[in-house]
């Protein structure tokens, strides 16, 4: 994640400490953990990287198992735990699992489509003590609405978003950026000012699961530039004007470098600043300090590895699992530099993005090492020219 708020106005939040304190440097940091707790959704979202649908796996962990894996992350010290799915709202123990979680000092958060959220869902969200909740939305309405593959889903997700704000929970707004809407980001922030929604994430699109047959929905280069500016301008808008919203740019690295390379002509002192965040950072972290656990128990080097097992919680306690230096891919991704190939392995600026996201350099090439095909960056602009 590419906190642009923290970068360009110096807004301080939670998660920052993670990024960019003590624990981001460390040697031995325990990940957040996206736990995708059911593949059973009531949408049929077109870049859903879970391939979730109507149905629950039978081989879903039960309530049992849930917990005995969530008092095994409490005892490894995993600072937050992210309850995704599918749509997490379907579990029938959600709301006995998190506050589990709670008890054990497990930061908790939800990622929900937020259709199903109602005043009284709302309620009982805040009285678990959720942290955040992050309601998707993929564009303004019918934009959304087609994306998602369900009339009416952008103003249920509106209404869920309107129960949580007025229970006083912090929402984060979530969208993934494709053709269909990067045209819409104003919108998007005009409905966060409207609404009074805390957060923002913008995430580039990861090639994986139902994504993988999306590429020819992602934007260009030249567009991704386009749509990074336009972030960062309405960022500096809102803090302009007293209005400090956290806004994060996700999966994509090199969002970091392209705003260090512009303020490092315009605003040096400040680009200074930037340069050691990102240094701290690392760029990156998959495998490092985030980590995925599905439906079933197995355990990725983020969410959208689900093609590859590290292990199953079922079997093993999720920290012998993570610590486990002689499996292969755990192994090169937290010593992926000298394995990189193409622009990565020769940019300037590798200690800040590491690499990139390699799931999405593995969809398109076959070698989890390749270039990564989203760097919109410039031969020059990383020093190969």
């Amino acid at each position: 994640m590419i906190s642009v708020s923290r970068l360009l106005c110096d807004n301080v939040s939670f998660g920052d400490k993670l990024r960019y304190g003590k624990e981001s440097t460390r040697e031995d940091p325990r990940p957040i953990v996206v736990w995708n707790c059911t593949r059973q959704c009531n949408l049929n979202c077109r870049h859903c990287y879970a391939l979730a649908d109507r149905q629950k796996s039978p081989q879903e962990m039960d309530t049992a198992a849930g917990k005995k894996f969530i008092r095994d992350l409490a005892d490894f010290g995993v600072p937050a735990l992210l309850f995704s799915g599918g749509e997490p709202l379907l579990r029938q123990d959600i709301f006995e699992l998190a506050g589990l979680a709670r008890e054990r000092e497990i930061r908790v958060a939800l990622s929900t489509n937020g259709t199903l959220i109602t005043k009284e869902i709302a309620g009982r969200l805040s009285n678990i003590g959720f942290a955040e909740i992050g309601i998707s939305l993929d564009g303004i309405g019918a934009s959304n609405d087609r994306f998602r593959g369900k009339e009416g889903a952008y103003q249920e997700a509106v209404s869920g978003i309107r129960a949580c704000i007025g229970a006083g929970l912090r929402v984060s707004l979530r969208l993934t950026i494709a053709r269909h809407n990067y045209q819409q980001i104003p919108a998007i922030f005009r409905l966060i000012e409207a609404e009074g929604i805390d957060r923002a994430c913008f995430y580039h699109l990861a090639y994986s699961g139902r994504g993988s047959n999306l590429k020819e929905e992602d934007i260009t280069h030249s567009q991704t530039r386009a749509v990074v500016d336009n972030i960062c301008e309405h960022t500096l808008y809102l803090h302009r004007r007293g209005l400090d919203k956290e806004v994060l740019t996700v999966d994509n690295h090199a969002d970091g470098v392209y705003l260090y390379l512009k303020l490092k002509e315009g605003d040096p002192a400040r680009a200074d600043r930037v340069l050691e965040l990102l240094k701290r950072n690392g760029g990156n972290n998959s495998g490092i300090r985030i980590a995925a656990v599905d439906d079933v128990g197995n355990v990725h080097p983020d969410q959208f590895w689900w093609h590859y097992s590290l292990g199953n919680v079922r079997q093993r306690k999720f920290a012998d699992i993570w610590r486990d230096t002689s499996e292969p891919l755990l192994r090169d991704l937290r010593n992926r530099k000298s394995l990189l190939k193409g622009r990565c392995a020769r940019c300037n600026y590798l200690e800040l993005c590491n690499g990139n996201l390699r799931v999405r350099a593995e969809a398109v090439s076959g070698d989890v090492w390749a270039e990564d095909p989203a760097c919109y960056l410039s031969d020059m602009e990383i020093g190969l020219k």
